[in-house]
C-alpha cells in the first residue's frame, strides 16, 4: 500500500461542485483511470480518498490536497495522466508528490478576491473604507461553530490583507486563519465588509492560491 498526495485546480463552472459530490467524482474517476485504491477494513469497506481542505462551494482553487492509498506501484506522472484524461472540465490534476505534511500543521491560506462595482466611485470608496476598518483592526460579524454562533471580531482572523483599485474593480489579497483551532472563510470577510460599508457588488470572484504552516512556509 502506497500513501499519494493529489494536487488539483478546480475552476469555471466547476467551483460550484459541492464538497460531497467532489468525493463521489473523485472516486468514480479513480475506478474509471483504474488507478488500485485501496479500502478501508472493518464491517463497511470504503475507499481512502481524504481531501484535506475541503474547498468552499462557489471559491477557485489553484492547487488543492487530496491524499489516496493505492495497492500497487504507480509512477506519479502515471497517476497524473490517468486521473486527467477521465475527469470533467474545469478540474485539472497539477501534481502528484509523496506526502510530506500533515493536515493539523496547516494554519492559513492565501486568498485572491476580485470584486466589481457599477461604477469607479462605488469601488474607490469601498477599497478606501475597507482598508481603513481592516487597519484598525474591528471587523465584528456572526461566526458559526461547532459551539453554535456568536460574535467575533474577523480580523482576528487576518493575517495579512492588501487591497487595490483599478477602475470599478478591486482585488484583495488576504491570508486568512485556515486550520482545525481558527479558521475564517473567504465569503465571510466579504459579507461582512459589504455589511458594514453597505456596499453591493456586480460580480465576485474569490481564489485560494496557496495553503501554509507556521511561518507562512507551504504546505507541501
Amino acid at each position: 500500500m502506497n500513501s499519494v498526495r493529489i494536487w488539483y485546480k478546480k475552476s469555471g463552472l466547476a467551483i460550484y461542485t459541492s464538497h460531497l459530490d467532489m468525493n463521489r467524482c473523485f472516486t468514480r474517476a479513480v475506478t474509471r483511470a483504474g488507478i488500485p485504491l485501496w479500502y478501508t477494513e472493518g464491517f463497511n469497506p470504503h475507499p481512502y480518498l481524504n481531501f484535506l481542505l475541503p474547498l468552499p462551494l462557489g471559491q477557485t482553487g489553484l492547487r488543492e490536497p487530496i491524499d489516496i492509498r493505492i495497492e500497487k506501484d504507480m509512477t506519479k506522472e502515471e497517476i497524473k495522466e490517468k486521473l486527467n484524461g477521465v475527469l470533467p472540465g474545469g478540474i485539472e490534476i497539477v501534481d502528484v508528490t509523496d506526502p510530506v505534511g500533515k493536515v493539523n500543521e496547516i494554519v492559513s491560506s492565501k486568498y485572491i478576491i476580485d470584486m466589481s462595482f457599477d461604477t469607479v466611485g462605488e469601488a474607490e470608496g469601498f477599497a478606501v473604507c475597507a482598508s481603513s476598518i481592516m487597519e484598525e483592526g474591528v471587523l465584528n460579524a456572526e461566526k458559526r461553530s461547532k459551539r453554535g454562533i456568536k460574535t467575533v471580531n474577523l480580523c482576528e482572523f487576518v493575517d495579512s490583507f492588501e487591497i487595490s483599485q483599478s477602475e470599478n474593480t478591486i482585488r484583495m489579497e488576504a491570508v486568512l486563519a485556515t486550520g482545525t483551532e481558527k479558521n475564517l472563510n473567504a465569503n465571510l470577510l466579504v459579507d461582512a465588509l459589504c455589511s458594514q460599508l453597505a456596499a453591493d457588488y456586480a460580480s465576485l470572484s474569490i481564489t485560494r492560491t496557496e495553503i501554509y504552516i507556521n511561518n507562512k512556509k507551504i504546505f507541501e
